[in-house]
């Protein structure tokens, strides 16, 4: 039987892991799937975790007031000493980017377990940018024993790191997968998220959505897209723009002062995934600085304006079907305009096939660990 521990800790990375969980859990007669949660962002998890129906073996319950990148790593470390110790995992599981990732792919090293990095290889090579998510994936890279690939161009940032190819597998994102899935049950679904964003949408007008949450925009970046929106608004009374905005307060604070008072923008509580998956399908255009995005909105046709100065997506911007604006006022403006106003420019981005695979990410996951772990 060959033993996996899935980590993660926050809303992206369950969206991500979920589909991974499900796959290897339908093969418990080969593996024995066990999953820990450190709760890095609690509330937002557990709705993630109750959609795709996952309960945790394991829960950290980490998240606290006042948390810092310092306490958050070592309290990741501590906690796991125990857990690894009891269940003496063959593979550990990560993704991505977070703080949960780069400390478990630690912890796992010193437990002698084989780590996998899922969504490996996604570079900006400015640690600064976003910080501190590109250290976290370049130090989950080192540590690595096999790295899950979602794109040709992230097997060839590894390549270039001297990674050894054998060791990368090219699976496409685990996110399209959650999506595809995601995109039909929500429509049958029973919620009340869902059941409140239909009595604020108005289905003659087209829906402009809105996130954003980055460290790099706090102060002046948010400030500018605040104006950005504010303008576009003005300038398209018959666009709505629907605006989940992030809790932390250098994004709240600046998003209310300048946009609450204008009438078709609608600042809304953050959404859980099945209801952000469903006011996804229904926009016409996406404004975001979110990673997850940008890989999900192509496999719905919706073009996507990225509200940061690099991305460690470029086969998004190289496919066409995302367009970075940074924070940029002017650029923000124009690029939205040109989308919502020429329907032709708009077609050609919506129709673009999505460099982030068809859905078949999990399954290319299980089948590479199953054929490795029989030369091991």
């Amino acid at each position: 039987m060959i033993k996996n521990l899935i980590i993660f800790g926050t809303r992206p990375e369950a969206i991500k892991m979920a589909p991974l969980v499900r796959a290897f859990q339908n093969e418990n007669n080969q593996f024995e799937t066990r999953v820990c949660v450190t709760a890095q962002h609690r509330e937002m998890l557990d709705q993630v975790l109750d959609f795709f129906e996952i309960k945790p073996d394991y829960d950290l319950d980490l998240m606290k007031p006042n948390q810092n990148l310092y306490t958050l790593t070592s309290d990741i470390l501590l906690g796991l000493k125990p857990i690894l110790e009891e269940f003496q995992p063959d593979y550990v599981y990560v993704h991505g980017d977070t703080t949960t990732s780069m400390a478990s792919s630690i912890a796992a090293f010193y437990s002698g377990a084989k780590v996998c990095h899922v969504e490996a290889g996604l570079r900006t090579y400015n640690k600064l940018s976003p910080f501190p998510e590109e250290m976290n994936r370049q130090v989950t890279s080192r540590i690595a024993d096999f790295h899950f690939a979602p794109t040709e161009q992230a097997k060839q940032n590894l390549l270039n790191e001297n990674v050894l190819e054998s060791t990368i597998l090219v699976t496409g994102n685990t996110v399209i997968d959650a999506l595809l899935e995601s995109t039909s049950k929500v429509e049958n679904l029973d919620n009340p998220e869902i059941e409140k964003l239909k009595t604020i949408i108005d289905p003659d007008k087209k829906i402009l959505l809105v996130t954003g949450h980055r460290r790099e925009n706090h102060g002046q970046g948010f400030i500018s897209i605040c104006e950005a929106l504010k303008e576009i608004a003005q300038l398209n009374p018959a666009v709505q723009i629907i605006y989940p905005v992030h809790l932390n307060p250098n994004v709240k604070k600046p998003v209310y002062e300048l946009l609450s008072k204008i009438d078709n923008i609608h600042l809304i509580e953050p959404l859980a995934y099945p209801a952000f998956v469903w006011l996804m399908n229904k926009s016409y255009l996406i404004i975001t600085d979110s990673g997850g995005v940008q890989e999900e909105a192509p496999s719905l046709g919706k073009p996507v304006l990225v509200m940061r100065d690099t991305t460690e997506r470029p086969e998004a911007v190289e496919a066409g079907t995302v367009i970075l604006v940074g924070s940029n006022k002017e650029k923000i403006i124009l690029e939205c305009n040109n989308l919502l106003n020429n329907k032709e420019q708009y077609n050609k981005m919506s129709a673009l096939h999505n460099p982030y695979g068809e859905g078949k990410a999990c399954e290319k996951i299980l089948d590479f660990v199953r054929n490795n772990h029989k030369y091991n």
